[in-house]
């Protein structure tokens, strides 16, 4: 069968997607990746500022490159809690289940396979959020949705509950044209702009929880330490409260379906643990980002915010913690546990 744009997106069904869109492989706009640059927006994530020519053009990458697939899984569990129970720790909702990338990337493979199969000799590349790639931008060019303006890709049916993956390739045929999907306008709900980011569409990092519990490794200013809640891994305050996700439909992969006792962390268990206990837990999940000492400080600022003085001995226990951002974290818990 030869290839076109119908066959793609049935390959990207069977391949389990939820959505699928075809972008030509043109060069993107530099001006957002240069003006998030440009204001320090990435804070401590000092490899966005790596491979620009990369980042902008997928030529770069993939030489010969004629068009890109970009596919959606969905991870929002119909009837799924909110919020964490009383002295739980809150969990991102894409964290909850198995480590997305390794859901993601089979799929992306299988749907290479086929284009391969349909272009014999086309060269495919599949990439899911580790290579130097834009892929909300590449999204949004190839119709799957639009970046709101919280930064997240939002998608007409599911909302922004969805994770994204890409899939490029060379066509071997001179005959290969594939019908491009169009490109979804950035729709508005209100003209009101969060005043944690500089403008719509632009998070800056600094502000922003996901990277304080997360990518931040080491001390959490204590500024910012008050301000963090409960969360424990990631962030999903910006997407809780976006119009576009009020009327969704739940669509999760079975994969991605939150784990026995991966809804919430119970604090106390987390100021307890120790580096085996984390291995064993979260080894090829999500939560292995944080790091054993990004979670347990983590943890012990969440301790602090509660206020629950139960607390002031397992906080204790961690002022003289080998990791500094830990140390650091127990400091400012027991002052607020103990004034």
């Amino acid at each position: 069968m030869p290839l076109d744009a119908a066959l793609v997106k049935s390959a990207a069904r069977r391949a389990g997607f939820h959505a699928c869109g075809i972008a030509r492989a043109a060069p993107l706009d530099p001006a957002p990746l240069d003006r998030m640059l440009a204001r320090g927006a990435e804070a401590d994530m000092a490899w966005l500022r790596t491979q620009r020519a990369e980042r902008l053009d997928p030529a770069r990458l993939l030489p010969g490159v004629r068009s890109v697939v970009v596919a959606a899984l969905g991870y929002g569990a119909p009837g799924e809690a909110p919020s964490a129970p009383e002295g739980a720790g809150e969990i991102a909702r894409y964290a909850r289940g198995r480590d997305y990338h390794s859901v993601m990337k089979p799929r992306l493979r299988a749907l290479a396979a086929e284009i391969s199969a349909a272009e014999p000799g086309a060269r495919t590349l599949a990439t899911c959020d580790v290579a130097p790639v834009m892929e909300k931008a590449w999204a949004e060019r190839a119709g799957v949705g639009w970046v709101g303006k919280n930064g997240c890709l939002i998608t007409a049916e599911h909302g922004s509950w969805c994770s994204s993956g890409r899939c490029s390739w060379t066509a071997t045929s001179s005959r290969t044209r594939l019908t491009r999907s169009a490109a979804v306008p950035a729709r508005r709900a209100s003209p009101r702009v969060d005043r944690r980011d500089p403008e719509p569409g632009l998070v800056d990092a600094r502000r922003c929880i996901s990277f304080w519990t997360i990518e931040r490794r080491g001390e959490v200013p204590p500024d910012m330490a008050g301000r963090m809640g409960r969360w424990i891994f990631g962030c999903d305050a910006c997407q809780t409260a976006c119009p576009w996700n009020a009327a969704a439909k739940p669509a999760c992969d079975p994969d991605l379906l939150p784990r026995p006792g991966r809804e919430a962390l119970a604090i106390d268990d987390l100021l307890g643990s120790r580096e085996d206990d984390y291995r064993l837990r979260f080894y090829g999940t999500s939560l292995a980002r944080a790091r054993y000492d990004g979670l347990v400080r983590n943890a012990l600022l969440a301790a602090g915010t509660s206020g629950d003085r139960r607390y002031l001995d397992a906080v204790r226990a961690r002022l003289d913690s080998p990791f500094p951002g830990v140390r650091a974290a127990a400091e400012w818990a027991a002052a607020r546990l103990a004034p």
